[in-house]
């Protein structure tokens, strides 16, 4: 299939010559700019451009000039409206341009695509001439030494029954049982004995794979002059017998030898395999295996120096049987490895740095447009635009691109999270791929957003019904008024009680509103340095007029010189006035508040002042710790539970905090709060700061 890199700002050209190809011979990709398509242009990708000519003709040479820059031989078709161009004549000069007019006609198109696409190739009769006389050369040579001619064919012979051979095991190289089959029926013929056979041990890695306990047992893996009933029943064990002799002695072990007679297995092992010789087979490191050999076809045994040159061959098998079974192990790994990539929910893509593919899950295809899903092996061009360039500029930084989110424009409503990282070998500062995976978050962006307006209704419903029962008790005496109103309009007492009842009702109703702007509101609206004991004693009053007491009293110690910070007066102030009301309410008949001001740095260095209100109430339990503070949360039966809820937003949005402490044995309830302070926040002290200032006592 070829590539056709279509270079136009219209996306209908682009569309008029996709629908004019044969699909199955002609890869159409679109792209803008020679900029957006310069990581298609840099490695050669394309096998044809198509550059629409409808801009400015010094501009539309210069396009020709760069692609020509990137590409010197890729063919060039030119698209074109204008009856005549003046620089058609440079163009062309350029080499390998074609013009077409405007409009796309698809058999011109077709004819044109054909003949630039199309390559011949030229016959050189020469070189034919030129191997024939040099034969002929040859046959007209004669032979300067007569003896030399049958010696030479000799050896020729020998050579090429060796490279027979040797090419008869190498072509089994892959399979171990053919392989040790092929070696044991040369080094028979070879050696010249009757009978021979081969144990092998895979691996522990390899022993699942061949059905083996790993470490126990020895495979036959190959036997000659053996009878078919003996094969299926012998089994050699490395724990008794030869194998235990070899891999413990690492020697050519004799029949006949002290060891074996001291051994009654290993005796019995040879009677039964009808052998008088047995060799170990290593890797040069571990025992993989044994062979065992009869003497020859004549009745003599093998030389010592026959053996030994056995031995070392045998060490070459084990060292091949070795690595054949890593590999196999390998593809193995590598076969699973491809299973669980290609059945992965997550979208991988690996691309070298010749902007070739390298693997392709099936995830993966639902980043292609809706028509290139059905590609069988898709193209780094198939990429949309916005994947191909973020992996091309992986691949030329080495940099890994944070996580991004793409969304199809094919498939608006689909989102997925994007990371692109280099991958690098041990020897190599660039990147030699690039890993492209992508997490379709489609399904958790619909669940985070159904969550999310869940969780607005259920604080919707929570505000509604709260504001509902608060509200409505505040119309009670109101509407139990206006109903007397007529009969009672000229009663003094009523009139009072009137009065009272409209007085009370605002306060509520006023207190839920600045409530509801304090919760709504995100942004403070004016700063300005606030002296924090006054703050706190407006504060109290407020609160004390608000739950109208006589009795409440306020302690408040802070310290020898002043404390203010920066911030919205009113915001601070009905923060306070909201804890300090929570307070008087713990214990309405004998209200007492106890504020301490104490200047505190953070961990982390930052300077501050900590505001520490206490009541003579109960105290917060383990559950009102945990939820004092969150919306419409409250203990009692009047009111919408906003209070501590208005106060950590004010204080949250002064850059503070605001800790609801758990009841302790002797004292009341306790919030604490901390706000943070510039160098200039802070007056010079008035007294040494060792010496304390006496509470002062607000009633």
């Amino acid at each position: 299939m070829k590539t056709l890199l279509v270079l136009t700002q219209h996306p209908a050209l682009a569309e008029q010559l996709s629908a004019a190809v044969d699909p199955a011979r002609y890869r159409v990709v679109h792209r803008t700019s020679i900029e957006e398509a310069e990581p298609l242009l840099a490695h050669a990708l394309p096998d044809l451009c198509i550059l629409d000519a409808e801009s400015a003709q010094v501009q539309g040479l210069w396009q020709v000039e760069k692609i020509r820059r990137y590409m010197p031989n890729c063919p060039l078709l030119v698209y074109t409206g204008l009856p005549a161009w003046e620089w058609e004549e440079e163009a062309y000069l350029l080499g390998g341009v074609h013009f077409v007019r405007k409009p796309v006609r698809s058999a011109y198109l077709n004819a044109i695509l054909e003949r630039a696409l199309s390559g011949g190739t030229t016959s050189q009769p020469g070189s034919i001439q030129t191997d024939e006389a040099a034969q002929k050369d040859s046959h007209t040579q004669p032979d300067t030494a007569p003896g030399t001619r049958a010696d030479t064919e000799k050896t020729v012979a020998q050579s090429l029954k060796l490279m027979r051979d040797v090419w008869a095991v190498l072509s089994q190289s892959f399979c171990a049982e053919e392989m040790i089959k092929q070696f044991m029926l040369g080094l028979r013929e070879i050696i010249g004995v009757n009978r021979v056979a081969l144990f092998v041990q895979p691996p522990a890695q390899c022993a699942v794979q061949h059905r083996l306990m790993p470490g126990r047992q020895l495979r036959l893996a190959c036997a000659v002059g053996l009878p078919n009933e003996l094969l299926r029943t012998v089994q050699l064990s490395l724990e008794e017998g030869i194998a235990r002799l070899l891999s413990r002695s690492g020697r050519i072990l004799h029949s006949d030898s002290p060891e074996v007679r001291a051994d009654p297995v290993a005796a019995k092992e040879f009677e039964l395999l009808r052998c008088q010789v047995a060799i170990p087979i290593f890797d040069r490191e571990v025992l993989v295996g044994l062979a065992v050999f009869d003497r020859r076809l004549t009745g003599e045994p093998l030389s010592n120096t026959e053996l030994e040159l056995v031995f070392h061959l045998l060490e070459r098998l084990g060292l091949a049987l070795k690595n054949l079974w890593l590999h196999e192990q390998l593809a193995a790994n590598n076969q699973v490895l491809t299973e669980i990539l290609r059945e992965l929910s997550t979208g991988c893509i690996v691309i070298d740095r010749e902007l070739n593919i390298l693997s392709f899950n099936r995830a993966a295809r639902r980043l292609l447009p809706k028509a290139k899903r059905l590609v069988t092996e898709p193209d780094f061009a198939d990429l949309p635009q916005t994947l191909s360039s973020k992996a091309y500029e992986v691949l030329k930084t080495g940099t890994a691109s944070g996580p991004f989110k793409f969304e199809p424009e094919d498939a608006p409503g689909t989102i997925f999270s994007v990371n692109v990282v280099p991958l690098f070998t041990q020897d190599r500062t660039s990147p030699t791929a690039a890993l492209l995976t992508a997490e379709d978050l489609t399904q958790a962006e619909k669940l985070k957003q159904l969550e999310i307006e869940s969780a607005n209704l259920r604080l919707l419903k929570a505000m509604a019904d709260r504001s509902a029962h608060d509200i409505g008790n505040a119309l009670v005496p109101l509407s139990a008024h206006q109903q007397l109103l007529k009969q009672k309009a000229k009663d003094p007492e009523f009139i009072s009680s009137l009065d009272d009842a409209l007085a009370e009702g605002v306060r509520r109703i006023a207190r839920r509103v600045e409530q509801l702007r304090f919760i709504a509101n995100d942004e403070l609206s004016a700063t300005e340095q606030v002296a924090l004991p006054q703050l706190i004693e407006e504060a109290f009053a407020q609160a004390r007029d608000h739950f109208r007491t006589e009795h409440a009293e306020l302690k408040l110690e802070k310290p020898a010189r002043a404390v203010s910070v920066r911030g919205d007066p009113d915001a601070l102030r009905w923060a306070l006035f909201e804890i300090i009301l929570n307070a008087l309410q713990a214990n309405p008949a004998e209200a007492h508040v106890s504020v301490q001001l104490e200047e505190k740095t953070q961990p982390d260095g930052t300077r501050g002042v900590n505001i520490e209100i206490e009541d003579n109430g109960p105290g917060f339990a383990e559950e009102a710790v945990k939820k004092a503070g969150t919306p419409f949360w409250t203990r009692r039966t009047v009111g919408m539970g906003l209070g501590l809820a208005v106060a950590r937003k004010v204080i949250q949005l002064h850059q503070g905090k605001l800790d609801i402490q758990p009841q302790k044995e002797g004292s009341g309830g306790v919030v604490a709060i901390w706000l943070p302070t510039s160098p200039d926040d802070t007056g010079e002290p008035s007294k040494p700061p060792n010496s304390a200032q006496a509470p002062q006592r607000k009633t």
